[in-house]
């Protein structure tokens, strides 16, 4: 399983509860400018409309710029590939306060794209403190 993209600040900013691995709708340009490793994920985040998951955020510039689709938006809403169980069970739970879908990472699975994604909570500032604090420490233990 190779890692295309990593949104490495939301495992930082939000207390993942559970992992979700779904499948995403492109175009073929913009899947081979994801494998190419130009996919970024930093503050996308999922919302579920009509019965389908859809990516916000996420940013897969032009494979070849000069050649792309006058109309070619890098920022546009992507439809998220999901079994309709999950995506019942997903809407249940982020009808609770202070739940969100977060885009974790993105990877290669037998050549196809997945995009994994987590139910969150976010932290509060004193725990991002406290997580600080335990990364220095483990730092610290390591390079002894």
């Amino acid at each position: 399983m190779k890692v295309i993209s990593e949104n490495r600040r939301a495992r930082f900013d939000y207390e993942v509860l559970e992992n979700f691995e779904a499948g995403i709708e492109l175009s073929g340009q913009e899947v081979k400018s994801a494998k190419s490793g130009k996919l970024n994920l930093s503050a996308s985040y999922a919302v579920i409309k009509k019965g389908e998951v859809w990516l916000l955020n996420s940013e897969i510039p032009a494979y070849q710029p000069k050649n792309a689709p006058i109309d070619y938006d890098s920022k546009r809403t992507r439809r998220l590939l999901l079994r309709s169980p999950e995506i019942k069970s997903l809407m249940g739970r982020l009808n609770e306060k202070g739940l969100a879908l977060v885009a974790l990472n993105a990877h290669l699975k037998k050549n196809l794209i997945k995009i994994d994604l987590g139910l969150a909570r976010s932290r509060k500032k004193h725990d991002k403190r406290e997580a600080l604090k335990k990364k220095a420490i483990e730092r610290e233990t390591r390079s002894r």
